[in-house]
């Protein structure tokens, strides 16, 4: 295995560990600290982000402020590839929601390009997906906490948004 290959997997396998150590804190203003500082992150919904800070600002108040982010508990990946030579790693992300209520699992895959520069630093994340599959997932994700009495008001919102 060349040095670069051995980079690019240390580096990856810190990103998983510190997205599962977010998962437990609810810190989401540490997932910026991934980044470089002047990283971007292509997201296909709320747009691009450029440097830490406008990554700090959005991952906080998606995965924090505003539902349904905040009701995702888990993102571990499904499947990943390794590209040495462009310093990426291409992912299927699982995003988990919380157990609503009768024990069902609710989730949603999104593709993810990470590309780190030579020493192993993030800077650049794409996430890929089809937000109409999103929707659908979180509409009956809502229905079931709806029903079992753990549905929060913003979700209450979006999930009459939704057509619920």
């Amino acid at each position: 295995m060349s040095e670069n290959e051995n980079v690019l997997q240390s580096a990856f396998q810190r990103y998983l560990d510190k997205v599962e150590e977010i998962c437990q804190t609810k810190d989401w203003s540490a997932f910026a600290d991934m980044f470089s500082e002047d990283a971007t992150y292509c997201e296909h919904v709320y747009g691009d982000f450029k440097g830490r800070e406008e990554i700090r600002a959005w991952i906080v108040k998606t995965m924090v402020d505003e539902f349904p982010g905040n009701e995702m508990i888990g993102f571990p990946p499904s499947w990943y590839v390794f590209d040495p030579p462009t310093n990426r790693v291409i992912l299927d992300v699982r995003n988990i929601m919380r157990d609503p209520g009768d024990g069902s699992v609710h989730e949603e895959s999104n593709i993810t390009i990470l590309t780190f520069d030579d020493e192993g630093n993030l800077i650049r994340e794409e996430d890929i997906y089809n937000p109409a599959k999103f929707a659908t997932m979180t509409r009956e994700w809502c229905r079931v906490a709806d029903a079992h009495g753990e549905l929060s008001e913003p979700g209450k919102r979006l999930f009459a948004a939704l057509g619920g």
